[in-house]
């Protein structure tokens, strides 16, 4: 059985460890505040003292990190995993980054014999937790293959999509369907409570017709709520619709509803809420709009 490294125990990367030590696996964790370690530790895993010292523990070191530089860093960097190189070490990047940092980590490994997977996710903490995800891979397909049972202990779509970059493409395809779909819940329940329809009994409607979606049935209900803790944050979305932006650039496509949701996020972040859940991107549409969805109109 691999000697699995994991770094980064935030709200993805903790449950994500977590399964991956329950499996079975001997696991080495690193996280910047260490405090995040000792759970993990408790259960049986090993502290690492840098990413360095991971990588030399480990036969599959997995990242899971919020932005490009933070893995540029921890990869990279000194005392980064980079450091810690030897023969048959894969590097798994489960961050969302920008896919040319992705390809030029990938370029910096192979000069030390090292292969790197991107391997980004989808489904949120509930789908890290449950070991649910959607997991896209960009990469070497013999390292994809020698990485898939890890990759089954965390997600249950496993799909290999090509070269290096290829995951990190993919899921910026996911962000940009997931951001637009939520910008058209909050404007649905928007709609629905200026109206003065019960919003339980709407979504009851519309999420058993063509309308429903992951986003529909799990954070409209928050929504009304003013449930705004986060599964995934605002902040991280907005990160996520950068890179998609600049990559439609690089490929001079348009993405006009990218770029006009990029924006109502920012208003979000702009009040303060950018390390809330997306949840709470009903608030910029509140704002703008001056009429507030309250919880006792349909909660």
């Amino acid at each position: 059985m691999k000697r699995v490294g994991f770094i980064g125990l935030g709200v993805m990367g903790m449950p994500m460890a977590t399964n991956i030590l329950k499996a079975g696996y001997p696991l080495t964790v690193w996280n910047r505040t260490r405090e995040k370690m000792r759970g993990l530790v408790s259960m049986g895993a090993v502290a690492g003292e840098s990413p360095k010292d991971v990588a030399e523990k480990s036969d599959v070191v997995i990242t899971m990190v919020a932005d490009s530089p933070d893995v540029e860093q921890v990869i990279l960097g000194s005392q980064g995993v980079i450091e810690g190189a030897h023969p048959g070490l894969i590097v798994v990047d489960m961050s969302t980054i920008s896919p040319r940092v992705t390809i030029r980590i990938a370029k910096e490994l192979e000069k030390k014999g090292v292969k790197m997977l991107d391997a980004p996710v989808s489904g949120g903490d509930v789908g890290a937790t449950q070991g649910t995800l959607s997991i896209m891979v960009g990469g070497p397909e013999d390292a994809f293959k020698e990485c898939l049972p890890i990759f089954q202990v965390l997600g249950k779509r496993i799909t290999y999509m090509g070269s290096s970059g290829s995951g990190q493409i993919t899921k910026l395809c996911n962000q940009v369907i997931c951001a637009l779909n939520i910008q058209a819940v909050c404007e649905g329940l928007m709609l629905a409570a200026k109206a003065g329809l019960d919003l339980q009994k709407m979504l009851n409607v519309v999420t058993g017709g063509a309308a429903s979606s992951w986003m529909l049935s799990n954070l409209a209900p928050k929504m009304i709520k003013r449930d705004f803790e986060p599964g995934f944050k605002i902040s991280h979305q907005l990160k996520d619709l950068h890179h998609a932006l600049s990559l439609a650039e690089d490929l001079k496509i348009p993405l006009p509803g990218t770029a006009l949701v990029s924006q109502l996020f920012r208003i979000v972040e702009a009040l303060g809420m950018g390390d809330r859940g997306t949840s709470a991107a009903i608030v910029g549409m509140e704002r703008i709009s001056g009429f507030e969805i309250k919880a006792s109109e349909g909660a």
